[in-house]
């Protein structure tokens, strides 16, 4: 039942391909507000596609929170660069959105630093609506517009628009694809949008929200402890009344996620357990059903007959189409629905090291900086 669910819940949302721009005279004051550390690969160019956008007013806020490679030098080369453009732009009588950049050197107690740079970036920001996004973000130069339309059209506080992820690997690509099926089933996004119902949403590649929603809740000092803030800060939003949806953005928005499996294991270590709530009960309760609903209906494939295999068969088809599915909506391979197995059997490695590695700690390191356990539960 909630594969078919999930199923038909995607089919509902909206895409950005298919949302059509707001009319200039509509377009709201928006600010992009991007938190950076050690994006050295990627962030030139995908600082440049957000200042690509087509809209009459924005700015781009790109916060370098305490890094140790270039990015501090390519931000602000990237700044003195798009300044002197503008002014160019200004004398020949056409504007450019400014472009700012802030630096971060010490973090304060209580935060984790992602959180601060977000929360320093709105304190400066302008705009009527605050668009957090992350720094290997590509937008296609509509990206923005279809947003703000769709946000204005549906009377929304907060707009939270799913990515295309690019992953390397096919190891990664498995586990991805498990990945988005399990956020579906279980955060059901589409549901986010009924103000009766307990489902919130939040995607940190896009989180569009009204500057005056963000304020009311007090912004990411309500979440300053959370690994996984997108989604906090969207509970935070929808129990506070404010309304919000989720949007496919495959077409129009893309993130490259992690290069390697490996990678994405040490990635996904600061926010898996942090997703439960730094509690056991749930890992437990979470390894037991992927025993009982995909690795034991494929081992029966080889073991049972009759009625229990075709039961098990049936399990397994749910299994393949649920995956399939999911693969289809967010643009990736569709071979990843015959590995779906394997792809659960990675991704409970990586929630099982990641509680392992929190509770043999006592905490996560994230960005550099040690969090203890004990203020991450307080948080």
């Amino acid at each position: 039942m909630l594969a078919f669910q999930a199923a038909f819940g995607l089919r509902s949302l909206p895409t950005l391909k298919g949302s059509a721009p707001v009319a200039p005279e509509m377009a709201r004051s928006v600010s992009i507000i991007v938190p950076a550390r050690n994006e050295e690969r990627q962030l030139e160019a995908a600082v440049g596609t957000m200042l690509a956008q087509d809209y009459p007013d924005f700015e781009v806020i790109v916060v370098d929170d305490r890094s140790t490679d270039r990015t501090a030098a390519i931000l602000d080369r990237t700044a003195d660069r798009w300044r002197r453009e503008s002014e160019r732009a200004a004398r020949a009588g056409y504007g450019r959105p400014p472009l700012r950049v802030l630096h971060v050197d010490r973090l304060p107690v209580g935060w984790l630093g992602k959180n601060h740079a977000l929360q320093r970036g709105a304190e400066v920001a302008r705009g009527e609506l605050l668009l957090f996004t992350d720094a290997d973000v590509m937008m296609r130069p509509d990206a923005l517009a279809r947003a703000v339309g769709l946000l204005e059209r549906q009377g929304l506080d907060h707009l939270a628009v799913a990515p295309r992820i690019r992953v390397g690997g096919p190891w990664a690509t498995m586990t991805l694809a498990v990945f988005l099926v399990l956020f579906g089933t279980f955060f059901k996004p589409w549901k986010a949008r009924d103000p009766k119902s307990r489902h919130h949403i939040g995607i940190g590649a896009f989180n569009l929200i009204r500057a005056e929603s963000y304020r009311a809740i007090g912004g990411h000092a309500s979440v300053a402890l959370r690994p996984d803030d997108d989604v906090r800060l969207g509970r935070r939003l929808k129990e506070a009344g404010h309304r919000q949806a989720a949007a496919i953005g495959r077409y129009t928005v893309l993130v490259d996620w992690y290069a390697s499996l490996r990678a994405m294991a040490r990635g996904l270590r600061k926010n898996s357990f942090a997703v439960l709530d730094y509690r056991l009960a749930p890992v437990v309760a979470g390894t037991i059903l992927p025993i009982i609903f995909v690795f034991w209906p494929v081992a029966a494939l080889a073991l049972t007959d009759g009625m229990v295999l075709r039961l098990n068969i049936a399990i397994v088809l749910i299994g393949v189409l649920s995956t399939w599915d999911a693969a289809r909506a967010h643009g990736i391979a569709r071979w990843v629905a015959f590995t779906y197995p394997l792809g659960s059997l990675f991704l409970l490695w990586i929630v099982w090291s990641a509680t392992w590695s929190t509770l043999r700690s006592g905490g996560i390191e994230w960005r550099d900086t040690r969090y203890a356990l004990k203020d991450l539960r307080r948080g």
